[in-house]
């Protein structure tokens, strides 16, 4: 299988690690993209399957001052928090 990391935000997308559950297998990206009209940063997460077509993504879940906070705040969810997101994402 092979995995591929192209989407759409993904140069502005870092890698954050691996989920698994049974056969299915997802990179995890977070997005953050500035919001010059709020001064703030906006996030979201990708998850990235083992098919050029195994793509999902949270819409903006993040606002944070800065990319750091983001990135904090990404990792406060555990495992089974971020497969629950990626289960409730349809396709």
């Amino acid at each position: 299988m092979v995995m591929t990391d192209a989407f759409a935000g993904r140069e502005r997308s870092r890698h954050m690690g691996e989920l698994k559950r049974g056969p299915n297998r997802w990179d995890v990206y977070l997005e953050v993209q500035p919001d010059a009209e709020l001064g703030a940063v906006r996030g979201r997460i990708h998850f990235v399957g083992t098919t050029e077509t195994s793509h999902k993504a949270t819409g903006w879940v993040f606002l944070e001052w800065q990319e750091q906070d983001i990135v904090e705040r990404f990792g406060e969810f555990s495992a089974v928090e971020l497969l629950q997101f990626v289960e409730a994402i349809p396709g």
